[in-house]
């Protein structure tokens, strides 16, 4: 168990499933100083104080785009966990430039304050998006990424401050995802939506993404990436195993890719698989130690980089329909709404 004695956390975006998620991990250890939740949605804030009822808990009113209120929430703060982004693919694809503005410039003021105030820890929440990215959400987490790394590898070692990052694929049941949205289909005696029956995702609970995070904090150096090795299934399979579930006859309707979604998606690329690290459940991505020297890029090259191939959710372990179910009966939302 991690030691957060007399700490103060803070979780940007905090409102959100992943935060909600966190805290309660967070809650369960009761070791912490205080706990600061930051967000936009004041409603999420009222909402979550009233079902927490955690004095040891602080809401702040706030925007991860506005340093100032950023640099307001970070006085005294210990540990930062950066899950605040836009992250809706359809929403950014309309609006890309917001997507700029809250998840790279709202990273890049989240990390100056964090190094400004003397953070020990930040650990910066990423998605497969960001790996071969098609659509403004995914570049825009790329480059978040970029900068974050960046940041890191410019501290260096034996520095204050740590900053290392995490990419995790999709988190099932979460906020704005498939699976609610099919739930409320089979309920409601509708037919089942489905881009392409071929598309297949990663799996994960929100549990594995914290998970995951709680092992980037713990063993992040400056520049890190981390990634968590996960199974994947078809939306097919996906779609049967809740129809077993909910004892659902609703037929399934073929309705297409939507903006800028992918047939799979990447959680290491080739060129990261080259330099990762095997840490047996997850793969650790250190970053790239080259200056900016131009002749170690266009005159040594990787000759062995073409024969690694990325990690994807094509080619890791396939969920079969039971296997889905059983994955599918670990989510609470699944439990609550059967009675489980």
């Amino acid at each position: 168990m991690l030691n957060f004695s007399n700490k103060i956390l803070l979780i940007t975006g905090g409102t959100g499933s992943f935060g909600n998620a966190l805290l309660r991990r967070f809650i369960d250890n009761n070791q912490y100083k205080e706990i600061r939740i930051f967000s936009r949605d004041e409603k999420k804030q009222d909402d979550m104080r009233h079902s927490i009822q955690n004095s040891k808990v602080k809401f702040y009113i706030g925007d991860v785009r506005d340093k100032r209120s950023v640099d307001g929430v970070m006085v005294g703060v210990d540990y930062v966990f950066h899950a605040a982004a836009l992250k809706q693919v359809p929403s950014c694809e309309f609006f890309p430039m917001q997507a700029v503005r809250t998840n790279v410039i709202g990273t890049e003021n989240v990390l100056d304050s964090a190094i400004e105030h003397g953070v020990k820890n930040v650990v910066v929440l990423s998605t497969d998006k960001a790996a071969y990215p098609i659509n403004a959400m995914g570049i825009s987490k790329a480059m978040m990424e970029k900068v974050a790394i960046a940041k890191g590898r410019s501290l260096g070692k034996g520095t204050p401050t740590t900053i290392c990052c995490t990419r995790y694929g999709n988190v099932m049941a979460s906020r704005g995802s498939v699976i609610p949205l099919w739930i409320e289909q089979i309920k409601a005696g509708k037919a089942i939506t489905i881009t392409d029956p071929r598309m297949t995702r990663f799996m994960m609970t929100l549990d594995d993404a914290v998970n995951l995070v709680l092992y980037a904090f713990e063993h992040g150096k400056n520049g890190d990436l981390f990634v968590q090795k996960a199974p994947a299934a078809t939306l097919t399979v996906l779609a049967e195993a809740l129809k077993g579930l909910y004892k659902s006859s609703n037929e399934v309707k073929v309705i297409g890719t939507r903006h800028g979604e992918k047939l799979y998606e990447t959680l290491v690329t080739r060129e990261e698989m080259f330099k990762s690290q095997d840490m047996g459940d997850y793969f650790r991505i250190p970053a790239d130690s080259r200056d900016l020297n131009y002749d170690k890029f266009f005159i040594e090259g990787e000759e062995d980089i073409s024969k690694v191939e990325d990690y994807h959710s094509h080619n890791t372990k396939q969920l079969d329909i039971k296997e889905m179910t059983e994955l599918l009966l670990k989510l609470d939302l699944i439990r609550e709404d059967l009675k489980i």
